[in-house]
């Protein structure tokens, strides 16, 4: 029988929320990429299922809320990998998942794992849902309490590949992409999770990410989406 291990994992941070916000993140996210000319104003709207900004006054796409404060620069990125300079989108997807399935607490501080997440991202402020990624950490308190038990989690990857919906969406206007250059990537693989005293478990994982591809540049994270589309 497969052992259980505990919910301190740090992909599964989030796998409790209401029904209500998973659909507004895809909502938000489906609209990046299916509408490029909506973008800017989904993405700095706050829709990633986190608690939105004042509606009065509207946070940048790419501010933090105040339990998320930009991670400090001196605290290095510890076991968090540098992003690779991949121009395909497929295969920048699947170093993403892996690098986000994957962590260690016994080297790695809550700031340092953020400050290594957000190398990852696009510079393109209005591109970037940074609330969507830095959502997947869990919160200090958690984070401690993983580190106390000395969690550490390793990731296969096992393929990745555009979504339908995305496939059909370019199919009907090829020359939309051209806007932000960002494709629906979705990745599958297995999380290895281990901690004292010998315990460990894995799980399957899947994740569908928003990619920046543009041409002669490396590729950038944009954003998460809570859901696979197949």
């Amino acid at each position: 029988m497969r052992k259980r291990f505990p919910s301190l994992s740090l992909s599964s941070y989030g796998a409790g929320w209401s029904a209500k916000k998973r659909i507004a993140i895809g909502t938000g996210v489906i609209a990046v990429l299916l509408a490029i000319a909506c973008i800017v104003a989904v993405l700095t709207g706050g829709g990633d299922g986190h608690r939105a900004p004042d509606a009065a006054t509207p946070a940048p796409a790419d501010s933090l809320s105040s339990s998320e404060a930009a991670p400090h620069p001196p605290s290095g990125s510890g076991s968090v990998p540098k992003p690779p300079q991949i121009g395909e989108p497929v295969a920048y997807a699947k170093a993403t998942a892996k690098m986000l399935w994957s962590y260690d607490t016994r080297n790695t501080s809550r700031d340092q794992q953020l400050d290594g997440m957000r190398a990852w991202m696009t510079t393109q402020a209005k591109y970037a849902d940074w609330a969507s990624v830095s959502g997947q950490v869990p919160d200090p308190v958690l984070w401690s309490r993983m580190a106390d038990q000395d969690q550490h989690a390793t990731a296969d990857v096992s393929e990745g590949h555009y979504p339908s919906a995305f496939k059909a969406a370019m199919a009907d206007d090829p020359s939309a992409i051209t806007e932000a250059y960002i494709y629906a990537v979705t990745v599958n693989g297995k999380q290895h999770i281990a901690w004292k005293k010998g315990g460990g478990g894995a799980e399957e994982r899947t994740v569908t990410l928003a990619v920046q591809c543009r041409p002669n540049h490396a590729c950038a994270l944009a954003a998460i989406a809570p859901s696979v589309t197949q």
